[in-house]
């Protein structure tokens, strides 16, 4: 088996984590790549035993590898797959940030994990990503996000005017700070900070959030992915901003951006003993109250 790993820079708290995650990829006699920034990195902060190869880009992983391993929070997986794209690679994050919703391996449980993964007792849930298409090439290849799309004014502390349309039917005219059309899997995030609804992987929907809508009857709206959304910004200022989960371009008023759902998916790894529904009890602390 072949394993690619990647990861950012951690606190210092974290390096004993690490190194033992390396530990246990060399006892199981594991081919591993590592991301060559990462690995530059690590070099400063562990000892490494084991002999790694480096990779730097999507074309060399594409076809040869058997396992991903993100090492950090949700934001270090959602960097992640801008280097998998559509090359099926199962992903699985090792939690060293906080909350976690997609990197929902504790540190404690990396030898379990890695014992689990060996033996093949997980299984694979593919999530569903969302895609922006404009008549400029904004963001090239990676025009695709995991969570959200994200609009919002730039420059200014004046509302923004978001007219969408959903399948070129008028819907409605968003006066607000912006707009997050999220997946399901971007539902527990900046959209549930916005009032959004939790949205169960494989729903097959997008979840249309306003940011700070001006009129409070304007709720959040959960539609089928099959939909395609088209919106047109408008304001004071001449520009706005874009996100593609973490990744920001700045955009021209009245610019047509179109937002569907992507062709391909990402193959999320499941232990046995790890699903969205203990993950959702762990995280936001549900089943605490003593009554329940």
């Amino acid at each position: 088996m072949k394993v690619a790993v990647f990861g950012k820079e951690f606190q210092q708290e974290v390096a004993p984590f690490v190194h033992e995650l390396f530990l246990e990829l060399e006892k199981a006699d594991l081919e591993v790549i590592v991301y060559e920034p990462f690995y530059n990195f690590l070099s400063q902060q562990i000892r490494l035993n084991l002999f790694l190869g480096t990779y730097n880009s999507y074309e060399e992983l594409k076809e040869n590898i058997d396992l991903f391993i993100s090492v950090g929070g949700d934001g270090t997986i959602l960097d992640a797959t801008t280097l998998i794209r559509d090359s099926e690679i199962p992903i699985i994050g090792v939690n060293t940030g906080r909350l976690g919703f997609l990197a929902d391996i504790a540190k404690d449980q990396i030898p379990k994990t890695i014992k689990q993964l060996l033996n093949k007792r997980f299984r694979i849930d593919q999530r569903t990503l969302i895609r922006l298409e404009t008549q400029q090439a904004m963001f090239g290849d990676l025009n695709f996000a995991l969570n959200e799309v994200t609009i919002s004014r730039k420059d200014t502390t004046s509302m923004i005017t978001i007219s969408t349309y959903i399948n070129d039917q008028y819907l409605n005219s968003y006066w607000a700070d912006g707009l997050i059309i999220s997946t399901p899997t971007g539902s527990t995030g900046y959209s549930l900070s916005c009032g959004g609804p939790i949205v169960m992987p494989g729903s097959e929907n997008f979840i249309i959030t306003p940011i700070a809508p001006h009129n409070l009857n304007v709720r959040p709206l959960v539609i089928s992915d099959k939909y395609e959304i088209k919106v047109k910004v408008d304001g004071r200022a001449k520009q706005f901003l874009i996100a593609l989960d973490s990744r920001i371009q700045t955009i021209d008023a009245g610019l047509e951006l179109i937002i569907k759902k992507e062709d391909f998916k990402i193959n999320m790894i499941e232990t046995d003993t790890q699903d969205f529904s203990s993950t959702l009890r762990n995280k936001l602390l549900w089943g605490l109250d003593k009554r329940n």
